[in-house]
């Protein structure tokens, strides 16, 4: 990531507004121009923007070519809402008088930093720094301060990168020497890669100019970094570094002296101001106070910190294949606060959203872009500024779907790769925000088709053969090649998405669960699932295996083949559901007439009867009797397989008397807390 450094002229200014501005070299605008119109557009919008989101930064751009303007915001992790919405105000104001009709312009405040210009510096990760610094020197113990000095700043800029919101407070205490605080900050549209790129760069100018100097800060487009001796920010730090001796008494690989903690915010304590030194190679004048006072160190101690952070960072530069996501204090569920969880040997291509990307991307989550309402929550269209087009699942904070299954859902997804599996492009968290954002499928999902009569035509059995074949094979994949064994738990018409050639992609995977290889089955006491879809075993004992799946692809199949759903306001002649209707057909040996109208010209009886009968052995009511995913996959491919005769499915003696009242029923009764969540259109 390329730094500039702007500022490297000597100047001694006490001045008490802390405020820089960077007057760039792209030219200027005339008065009542529409480039003067379109940054007026950005001065009344952007300042909402920043402050109605917990990470306050926002980006956004006004006009068309050539006179297209685009901006970026950042407010100071610590500040609220209000301060961010009028410190961003009034920063277009500063821009205005400093840097009178400038097209490339930089305002720096203490609680935010604006950037302008007609370039579209958005699509780089520039940092275009400014380094000040303080004018008074570390007297004794430089070597100790050096190495504590980097101890604080690796330590907090480690924090940081694995933070969502891409900011943290820290402070170092070595008993008997002063303390240092540290705050290090990122605008939380980076990667986590961008960003520790960004802060390895201004840890080597702070080495590199700030050496002795008893404070200094680096401020920039996209990271900023300070230390201090004294608390600047507020409210208690982040992360704090403890004192080895004293507080962590058994040192080695795996300890480290990090102990993280929060509070309300309070304001800072006030300190004095002294002299502060900021350096410009253009001569260009910068206005800014500081506080700075002295701090030393012990030379043993910062050794054995330094040595132990280098460490920790060097450890996680090179595993450049983890992310690392950590809910930050923006929510009060303290099982989220503390949640720290690693997405290993995840596709280079998974990305950690910014909440006002997808604002953004959805139209602010509009109604027009509403793509349907899925058991978890509304699912919306959207598209990204390289023109890439998302569906974005929006966690609902009443669904059934907790941070748990959301976790779960990122973590499987970011791992699978099959092409009959929904592909996940990223995830996105902010307080109470969790969205899961996926490839964009243009033909929704398969419950639009089979079960509405205009459209069935549109799905021929040659197109339904193709979709029932990659559904078994991704299910295929989950149970047996995939690096762990996964039972989805969830398979349904509504969680089948397809492409744009009608190819079948699975998703929905926030109730899957993970077996180890040597594992066939488990069990759980809150059972969650779809009416219709679940197997007996499951809804009644809360025992699910790779059989529950293969239970529920059955289900699938015959609606498929029929056109109905399992279950629903619907009788089937004599009985509640397509399970005992399709058993009744085939004793009776009329099973043709299970298939829907507009397929029933089109496949090959024998087909039919082949397909019919897979789906009859995959609803077996016991579990040990139907079969596996493998066999399914070779029947389906195979017309040399023979098929053994079938019995009868679950369920099949729901049915109906001549007044419609329930006469012999067998319903799934358990003791476990059951829950069960409706079946929705929607993905």
């Amino acid at each position: 990531m390329a730094m500039v450094i702007l500022l490297l002229l000597l100047l001694l200014l006490p001045f008490a507004a802390a405020l820089w501005q960077d007057c760039g070299n792209s030219g200027n605008y005339t008065s009542n121009s529409t480039y003067q119109a379109n940054l007026q557009l950005l001065s009344s919008t952007l300042p909402k923007k920043a402050a109605s989101i917990a990470t306050l930064f926002a980006t956004d751009t006004a006009g068309d070519a050539p006179d297209t303007v685009y901006a970026l915001t950042l407010c100071r992790g610590d500040t609220n809402a209000s301060s961010c919405e009028a410190c961003v105000a009034s920063a277009f104001q500063y821009g205005d008088q400093l840097c009178p009709y400038n097209k490339d312009v930089a305002i720096y405040d203490d609680p935010c930093m604006l950037k302008f210009s007609n370039e579209n510096f958005l699509a780089t990760t520039d940092n275009n720094a400014l380094i000040l610094m303080n004018t008074q020197n570390f007297t004794t113990g430089l070597d100790s301060t050096r190495r504590l000095l980097f101890t604080l700043l690796n330590s907090t800029a480690q924090s940081a990168v694995d933070s969502t919101r891409r900011f943290i407070t820290s402070r170092l205490d070595v008993s008997s020497y002063p303390t240092l605080y540290c705050l290090m900050q990122c605008t939380p549209d980076l990667t986590a890669a961008h960003c520790a790129s960004c802060f390895q760069d201004t840890l080597q100018y702070t080495l590199d100019y700030m050496d002795g100097k008893q404070g200094g800060r680096i401020l920039g487009i996209r990271c900023n970094s300070r230390y201090e001796i004294y608390p600047f920010f507020y409210g208690d730090p982040t992360l704090r570094i403890i004192n080895l001796a004293t507080e962590v008494p058994v040192i080695n690989n795996t300890t480290t002296p990090v102990t993280v903690y929060g509070s309300p915010p309070v304001p800072p304590a006030a300190a004095p101001p002294p002299d502060l030194v900021v350096q410009n190679q253009h001569g260009r004048n910068s206005h800014k106070r500081a506080l700075w006072i002295s701090a030393v160190a012990a030379a043993i101690l910062s050794i054995l910190l330094c040595f132990i952070s280098s460490v920790v960072w060097i450890r996680r530069r090179r595993k450049g294949k983890v992310v690392t996501l950590q809910n930050q204090a923006a929510t009060n569920r303290p099982e989220e606060d503390a949640l720290v969880w690693r997405l290993e040997e995840k596709s280079s291509e998974f990305t950690l959203f910014d909440f006002s990307d997808i604002l953004h991307a959805t139209c602010n989550f509009s109604k027009e872009n509403l793509l349907g309402q899925g058991g978890f929550g509304p699912v919306y269209k959207g598209q990204l500024p390289d023109g890439i087009e998302i569906a974005v699942k929006r966690l609902a904070s009443h669904s059934g779907q907790g941070f748990t299954e959301f976790k779960n859902e990122v973590e499987l997804i970011a791992k699978l790769q099959h092409t009959n599996l929904v592909k996940l492009m990223g995830c996105c968290i902010q307080g109470e925000e969790k969205l899961l954002v996926y490839e964009y499928l243009t033909n929704k999902s398969l419950d639009f088709f089979i079960f509405d009569g205009n459209r069935t035509s549109l799905v021929d059995w040659n197109k339904r053969r193709v979709i029932i074949e990659g559904i078994a094979q991704g299910l295929l994949y989950l149970h047996k090649h995939s690096r762990l064994r996964i039972i989805h738990r969830d398979l349904k018409a509504s969680n089948i998405l397809l492409d744009q050639d009608m190819n079948p992609k699975i998703s929905d995977f926030g109730l899957a669960k993970i077996f180890s290889s040597n594992d066939t089955q488990g069990s759980t006491k809150r059972v969650v699932g779809t009416y219709g879809y679940m197997s007996p075993e499951y809804a009644s004992e809360g025992i699910y295996s790779i059989k529950s799946d293969v239970f529920s692809f059955g289900v699938l199949l015959l609606e498929i083949l029929s056109g109905k759903r399992n279950s629903g306001f619907h009788q089937y002649g004599d009985f509640l559901n397509l399970l005992g209707y399709s058993w009744q057909l085939w004793e009776k040996g009329i099973w043709i007439q299970l298939l829907e109208a507009s397929i029933a010209k089109e496949i090959h009886t024998t087909e039919a009867r082949r397909y019919i009968n897979i789906a009859l052995m995959c609803v077996h009511e016991s579990a040990d009797d139907r079969p596996t995913m493998s066999d399914v996959v070779a029947m389906l491919n195979s017309e040399s397989v023979v098929l053994p005769e079938p019995s009868h499915p679950a369920y099949f003696n729901l049915r109906v008397s001549k007044v419609h009242e329930l006469v012999s029923v067998v319903v799934p009764c358990s003791n476990n807390d059951v829950t069960i969540t409706a079946e929705q259109d929607g993905r």
